[in-house]
């Protein structure tokens, strides 16, 4: 837990940083939305290898390497902007060499994670890593990295390299083996378990749907908050806010997260797992409206807050529900196969949200992206009208529902 709330510290200043430093180099959407375009891809080109490689080595170990490599890449920028060659290049270079190895930490997290951990407290449990990725991520991160940018833009990268150091340092106190026995692997390509992995996840319909409504909502999402920053921040922006008071925006949303991931648990028992993640989807997708309509600081922080309140929950019911339906052998490759659709998009959202308010403006990307959204959570809707549809007193279980495979 430690290790987690370390390096989520780390992606916090990273994520609200890089964004921030980037719109003080330039102010074309094009330029600025490559740095969340850096940070995703590597997630569309390497989500399957990392998935296999988690089922066949040590899981933490993998960590451990990823975070060390994390270091040393950020360290590296770090200095470069001490010296003053810190430019839009170098600061993409960093940011894509940390989104690789980010790949390879995060899927060998969640596939750790059952192994130390009951079935039956796999949704609590994520519920407190969830927090911990918040107060991490959101509650310090991401006002500190506003803070930064404006006093010493170097620590930008120097705080994280320091905190993905000390993270993989703690991950070495871990007793015991953390790998899946899994002998039939040996000399068999990774290819052949990546396509093990893909079909199990197509012909799974409750994992496909959960899917295909995550990459949509994951690409809108990813367009939208590309170029937020430019509706938000700076003289010219229709919001007005400076970079410190951009990232309290990430501490408000922080601050429903926290709440959020603690009661999803009881969302799904009150409500259903369905119910209560389709409602948590729709939420969130009808909230990205509202800076459009009434781009005030005073509505944008209630938003981040419910925006909080309604993503954590959905995110630790749909992870839960992943560590639950995929078996344990398999559970590094489908969970990875499942981010490729879930997150492969988001690269591409993002670079085509700044091409699009390059020519039509910022309010069109921000307007459609909420449009992509609904339509994802219509599409889930149906796709799973026959379990959702149930009274509450019979809805069942996720793990219950295994759906053709």
């Amino acid at each position: 837990m430690s290790s987690t709330a370390l390096s989520n510290l780390a992606d916090g200043v990273l994520k609200v940083g890089a964004p921030l430093l980037a719109v003080s180099m330039t102010r074309s959407p094009t330029l600025v939305s490559l740095a969340g375009a850096a940070a995703t891809v590597p997630w569309l080109l390497l989500a399957l290898h990392a998935g296999a490689l988690a089922d066949r080595l040590d899981r933490r170990r993998i960590m451990v390497v990823a975070n060390v490599a994390r270091a040393a890449v950020l360290s590296l920028a770090g200095l470069a902007a001490l010296l003053g060659l810190l430019d839009l290049w170098v600061l993409l270079a960093a940011v894509l060499v940390a989104g690789i190895a980010e790949v390879f930490a995060d899927v060998s997290a969640q596939s750790i994670l059952p192994m130390t951990v009951p079935q039956n407290g796999l949704t609590r449990a994520n519920g407190r890593v969830s927090t911990a990725q918040m107060i991490g991520n959101d509650f310090v991160g991401a006002p500190l990295a506003g803070l930064l940018v404006v006093t010493l833009p170097a620590a930008v990268f120097g705080a994280p390299a320091l905190l993905y150091g000390a993270a993989g340092l703690l991950l070495l106190g871990m007793r015991g083996t953390y790998r899946m026995d899994a002998p039939r692997a040996q000399g068999r390509p990774l290819r052949r378990d990546i396509g093990e992995a893909l079909r199990y996840l197509w012909s799974h319909r409750v994992l496909r749907g959960l899917a295909v409504t995550a990459g949509l909502l994951n690409l809108a999402n990813a367009a939208y908050f590309a170029v937020f920053v430019l509706w938000a921040v700076g003289d010219g922006s229709r919001i007005g806010l400076e970079p410190g008071e951009y990232g309290l925006m990430t501490t408000a949303f922080a601050a429903g997260a926290l709440p959020g991931s603690l009661l999803s648990g009881w969302a799904a028992g009150r409500f259903g797992e369905f119910r209560a993640l389709v409602g948590c989807w729709l939420a969130t997708s009808l909230l990205l409206i509202v800076p459009v309509v009434v781009p005030s600081p005073w509505t944008l922080y209630p938003t981040a807050v419910l925006w909080g309140v309604a993503g954590a929950a959905g995110n630790v019911l749909v992870i839960s529900a992943r560590q639950r339906l995929i078996p344990a052998e398999l559970l590094g490759r489908v969970n990875s196969a499942y981010r490729l659709v879930g997150m492969g998009g988001m690269p591409l959202g993002a670079a085509l949200g700044g091409v699009v308010a390059e020519f039509a403006g910022l309010g069109a990307v921000l307007v459609g992206a909420t449009g992509v959204c609904l339509g994802g959570v219509g599409l889930v809707w149906r796709a799973l009208s026959d379990q959702i549809s149930r009274p509450l007193t019979s809805a069942p279980a996720l793990s219950d529902i295994s759906g053709s495979r």
